[in-house]
């Protein structure tokens, strides 16, 4: 009877460890929302593994197109990933209406001076020469609600143009944004690159005001992860950091090579990217993908004074106490 309990005793002990390396493997996969244009350390961890020792070794990642920063919120709330791109505002929406609990872990791009900076344009012979012009005039967007409406309305409302009442705002996205300008359906439309590069190509466009005129530091896209999924598996989700750190390391250090990481990814060609592509003219990255805190949080008081969010959030519960870019 003993040597058959412990025999028992010793199978059930076996399966046990069993379960616990597979659920441990189970672990070492992390779910990652990701979409175009502007995540190059993402886009080198998809296309360039192998550069990447620790990625199909230590842990693996899913990795899950989106078509905006919305849609990872809501998929995030889900439990359906574990971290994603997000944008300030839609990261403090999901906070506010979702009770989604995460962390800032890394940054993409933003703004500083010198740097690209969001801009809405008019067509070269438009009346249009001021901000107070725009009063009883359309306006493009991307998209309703979009995080780069905060610092805009603050900028129409400095120049005595009421962003509720006085301007007629359209949804036009980014791509066909262009577009929308030259045909008329709006009279002043929002570029943001590769678009804005394509369009001051072609002529006939002007610039009639940036984001940089209200604000200029700005953080546009960030990598974020659940708070509970970070608490559960902070190993993980240290390698994951880790591998961002890196791949905005290889961005940034090897431009040519990253022209084409890019160009397979987002499907444009090689010499259009070269036209800005980690060039004066575009966005602002942070060597180690390091999120600028300061920026956010100046981001969250803007979504705030503009009634884009219910209430004053702070920028230091989003930033885990060592989880965070830059990680060697």
């Amino acid at each position: 009877m003993i040597r058959i309990s412990s025999r028992t005793l010793g199978l059930a002990l076996l399966a046990a460890t069993a379960l616990g390396v597979a659920q441990a493997n189970a672990q070492q996969t992390i779910r990652v929302g990701w979409t175009i244009p502007a995540e190059e350390s993402k886009y080198w961890m998809m296309r360039r593994p192998d550069q990447f020792p620790a990625i199909g070794k230590d842990y693996k990642i899913e990795w899950v197109q989106f078509q905006g920063t919305a849609p990872m919120v809501q998929a995030m709330a889900a439990g359906a990933l574990d971290c994603s791109t997000q944008g300030v505002l839609s990261m403090a929406q999901g906070a506010i209406q979702a009770n989604l609990e995460t962390y800032i872990v890394a940054q993409h791009v933003g703004e500083r001076p010198g740097s690209f900076s969001v801009y809405w344009a008019v067509k070269e012979d438009s009346p249009i020469k001021t901000i107070a012009d725009l009063k009883g005039k359309s306006v493009g967007t991307n998209v309703f609600g979009s995080g780069i409406l905060g610092p805009m309305f603050l900028l129409l409302k400095k120049h005595g143009v009421d962003p509720q009442k006085d301007i007629k705002l359209v949804e036009t996205g980014f791509p066909p944004s262009e577009d929308a300008i030259r045909q008329g359906r709006v009279d002043a439309g929002v570029l943001v690159q590769p678009f804005a590069a394509r369009a001051e190509g072609k002529g006939g466009l002007r610039k009639l005001f940036a984001l940089a005129d209200q604000q200029q530091n700005i953080v546009h896209i960030m990598d974020v992860c659940r708070k509970d999924f970070v608490d559960k598996n902070p190993e993980l989700t240290r390698r994951y950091v880790k591998d961002l750190t890196a791949g905005m390391g290889k961005a940034l250090a090897d431009r040519a090579e990253t022209l084409k990481v890019v160009s397979e990814v987002i499907k444009a060609p090689v010499p259009v990217l070269d036209t800005f592509l980690l060039k004066p003219n575009d966005f602002a990255r942070e060597p180690g993908a390091a999120p600028n805190f300061a920026a956010i949080q100046a981001m969250l008081d803007i979504y705030t004074e503009t009634g884009m969010i219910s209430k004053k959030l702070d920028a230091a519960k989003f930033k885990h106490p060592s989880i965070v870019a830059p990680i060697q």
